[in-house]
């Protein structure tokens, strides 16, 4: 799915502040683009085929071998990579599954190269029929939109009714919540966005863990330069500085505090969260309509939820920012929901 993600500012004039898009926009990146800015001279010539230097850091730094580890452009890549790879190395494997409701890539990726769904049971968290040893499943942890984490006994049970699992930790540092080990299970592939923990979204920038064998197919797959050198650029750089961007938890106690605020306006509903970003649901309007109006009138943009799959016109989402703009967002929506209970008592619709 092109269409229907966060942070479509594009479609908008003078936003002010962006609540869409479950990175951050107020850390301080001055270092890295000064950085960057002393070295474009990298887009002169082709960047390595493999990005094989940074995989050798990150390796490091996690404490793996480098051939359990490749470099992607950014989590979106990998995900299509192992949809590719699975749909024609693992005939066994043609159908998928994926607990919704979540990042809409998964099943685009899936569809894409003919893999056929397999519903989950969103009440059981277990595949329908008998089919379920055999499929690819998905698993985001923390899981987009809802902001909910999956403990490590869920995730091994997963990892045992299925063929392959593919755990998207995309936003896996941005919660205090942990497992560990699970990546070193044999049908495990784990997937990490650079883009998400140092807040480069313009820059396409994950990695892939997995066993060295699954690793060594995937690469098969890979499009030669799929990473661009400036990106490469970015990745080492922050590889041999990892600066600390956010004191986490804090920024997480003031999620929670967002979520706690916007569970007090009226007609709206906030889902418990372990991460930054929070999953809400307006009454007596569509998320649709409470988008356009913040957008246009405010210059405030949130996200739309209503096209992930098992959600409602009625859901949207929102990612904690600063204190003092957080504040704002929920003193406009109280104003709206206020005036919205005033028009439906007077019998004139609602907002």
């Amino acid at each position: 799915m092109i269409n229907g993600h966060g942070d479509d500012t594009y479609h908008y004039r003078n936003i002010r502040l962006n609540f869409s898009s479950n990175i951050p926009t107020f850390v301080d990146l001055s270092a890295l683009e000064e950085h960057l800015r002393t070295r474009l001279s990298v887009i002169r010539s082709y960047p390595e085929p493999s990005a094989y230097a940074l995989e050798v850091k990150i390796a490091h730094f996690i404490g793996k071998n480098p051939t359990q580890v490749m470099v992607t452009s950014g989590a979106t890549e990998a995900i299509y990579l192992i949809a590719q790879a699975v749909s024609l190395l693992s005939p066994g494997a043609s159908t998928y599954t994926v607990v919704h409701p979540t990042f809409s890539e998964y099943d685009s990726a899936c569809q894409m190269f003919g893999l056929q769904n397999h519903p989950f049971d969103e009440e059981e968290r277990v595949p329908h029929g008998e089919v379920g040893g055999e499929t690819l499943c998905w698993l985001c942890n923390p899981n987009n939109p809802t902001g909910e984490f999956f403990d490590e006994a869920y995730v091994r049970d997963l990892a045992q009714c299925h063929r392959w699992l593919v755990i998207d930790q995309s936003y896996e540092d941005y919660t205090l919540r942990r497992f560990e080990g699970v990546d070193e299970l044999p049908n495990v592939i784990c997937l990490h966005s650079m883009t998400k923990k140092y807040c480069i979204p313009g820059l396409r920038l994950g990695y892939i863990t997995a066993s060295a064998e699954v690793i060594d197919v995937l690469r098969h797959f890979c499009r030669p330069w799929a990473v661009n050198a400036l990106a490469i650029e970015a990745g080492m750089w922050l590889m041999d500085h990892r600066p600390q961007l956010i004191d986490m938890p804090a920024y997480l106690d003031e999620a929670q505090r967002l979520r706690n605020a916007l569970n007090n306006v009226p007609g709206i509903h906030v889902r418990e969260t372990q991460t930054n970003f929070m999953l809400c649901t307006i009454e007596d309007s569509t998320a649709a309509e409470l988008k356009d109006y913040l957008a246009s009138e405010h210059g405030i943009l949130i996200r739309d939820a209503s096209n992930f799959p098992t959600l409602t016109p009625h859901h949207f989402r929102v990612a904690a920012q600063r204190p003092e703009d957080n504040d704002e967002l929920v003193k406009i929506l109280r104003q709206i929901r206020t005036h919205a209970h005033s028009l439906s008592a007077d019998g004139d619709g609602s907002m």
